[in-house]
Parts: C-alpha cells; structure tokens; sequence
C-alpha cells in the first residue's frame, strides 16, 4: 500500500508540473510548494490515500487548466469531489462571502474536504507568519474561523488540533 500511494502522489505532483503556471517573485506564493508541503503534512499525519492526493491536487481545479473530469479519471470520483469542494469560486467577489460559501460547501461535503481546507489554511498560516504578510495572515484567520464554525459537532481531527493552534497564536 505504502509503495502505491507513493506512486500515485508522485503520479499527482507531475500532473501539477506539467499544469501549474510557473511561480515568479510576484507570485502571492509559490504554488507547487505549497500544493506539496499541504498533501505531504496530510501523509505525514496518516490521512487517507484520498485525503493526501486531494491535499496535493486542492488547487488543480483553481490554478490550472487540469479538469474535474481528469482528475476522476486519473485518481477516482472521491478525490475529484474533494478537490472540487475545496476550489474557491472565483465568481464570489467579496472576501467573507467566499470564504462562507468554501468552507461551508466542504463541510456538506464531509469531513475529507474539510480536513484538507483546514491542511490548506495550515500551511498557509505557517507560510506567511514566516513571511511577515498580515494581510494574508487575517486571511488564514478567517477561513480558521469558517472551518471552525462549519465543522460538524463533536467532530475531533488532529489537523483541526493544529489548526486551533496555530489560530490561537
């Protein structure tokens, strides 16, 4: 199982190579780092094949050209309906609203999209504490705060632990 999954994550970060526009210094961040480190963290902590192939392709549906029935058909149905329920709506203009809408539609979608999200916002807490970006860090905290407020009563994940955490600071 383990040799698998990693073919198929290496599988994914390809597809991402291949897809992705390439990160330049005006990028807000780079972009396959980032889909990298949030579905590394997601292996690194025993989530499922599902959860850890959607936390490296989240951004595909948002940032490439790469479709939703392109990922179905090359990581199944779940892991496309994961990373759908994780692609902003570019059509939502205001901020709150479509940080609303994102959250609330991954916690309909179950608790996988939900922990990605919060992986998702995870790494990027970590990324722009470090680059000193408070714009980008009042973000993060209100996507925390929309993941806290939808995530499902009495529902205990070790990335929402963290999350809390890194929210608290």
């Amino acid at each position: 199982m383990v040799k698998e999954l990693n073919i198929e994550i290496e599988k994914a970060i390809r597809l991402l190579v291949e897809s992705l526009p390439i990160s330049d210094k005006n990028s807000k961040k780079p972009i396959l780092a980032h889909d990298i480190r949030v579905g590394m963290y997601l292996y690194k902590n025993d989530c499922s094949r599902d959860i850890v192939l959607a936390g490296i392709l989240h951004d595909a549906l948002e940032f490439s050209d790469i479709g939703e029935q392109k990922l179905q058909d090359e990581f199944g149905k779940n892991v496309a309906r994961i990373v759908r329920a994780c692609t902003k709506k570019k059509t939502i203009e205001d901020d709150n609203e479509r940080i609303d809408e994102l959250v609330l539609r991954c916690s309909r979608e179950g608790t996988d999209a939900l922990i990605v999200r919060a992986a998702d916002i995870l790494d990027s807490f970590k990324y722009y504490t470090q680059g000193n970006n408070p714009a980008e860090l009042l973000y993060c905290r209100k996507n925390a705060e929309a993941i806290f407020k939808y995530m499902p009563n009495g529902f205990k994940d070790k990335v929402l632990d963290e999350l809390k955490e890194w929210y608290k600071k």
